[in-house]
């Protein structure tokens, strides 16, 4: 008998109507830097994480607001029109997700960053950190070692 068998495969209606939802709620961090790098408009990248975390390094561009904050401070920081993509620490982490939930239940369009920092780091990326931008080797584990991105 099959384990992955042992529950039926979706309909393909169903399965479309599924991927296209999670894409709809979800962005890669691949995604991510390509649109900061290519300075989308309406775009704002918000690290949900502590001061302490912020401090240690973040997303460039991006800005910080902790989630218990989110209800209090958005509004006067991030413009109401904005497209936000929250972003924690990585996917072991749900405050991506409660970042988003509290955006979106102020009336903010909002999408998670899957992977979250731990993601971005390991793929590359830059960060800001105390001594300035930097980033490490990617890891041939999550990302492509001899190209820009896996073209997916």
């Amino acid at each position: 008998m099959s384990a992955v068998l042992s529950t039926a495969p979706a309909q393909p209606a169903a399965a479309a109507q599924h991927f296209a939802a999670r894409l709809t709620f979800e962005a890669d961090v691949s995604d991510v830097h390509a649109d900061l790098t290519a300075g989308v408009p309406g775009l704002v990248v918000v690290d949900s994480r502590s001061e302490q975390a912020w401090n240690a390094g973040h997303l460039p561009g991006a800005v910080h607001l902790p989630t218990a904050r989110i209800p209090e401070l958005a509004t006067a920081r991030i413009p109401a029109d904005a497209v936000v993509v929250t972003y924690c620490w990585g996917p072991g982490c749900n405050g991506a997700t409660r970042a988003a939930l509290a955006f979106a239940r102020l009336g903010y369009r909002v999408k998670e960053m899957i992977g979250g920092y731990e993601y971005w780091m390991r793929e590359g990326l830059p960060v800001v950190t105390p001594a300035g931008r930097t980033s490490r080797p990617a890891d041939p584990l999550t990302a492509p070692v001899l190209s820009v991105s896996c073209d997916c």
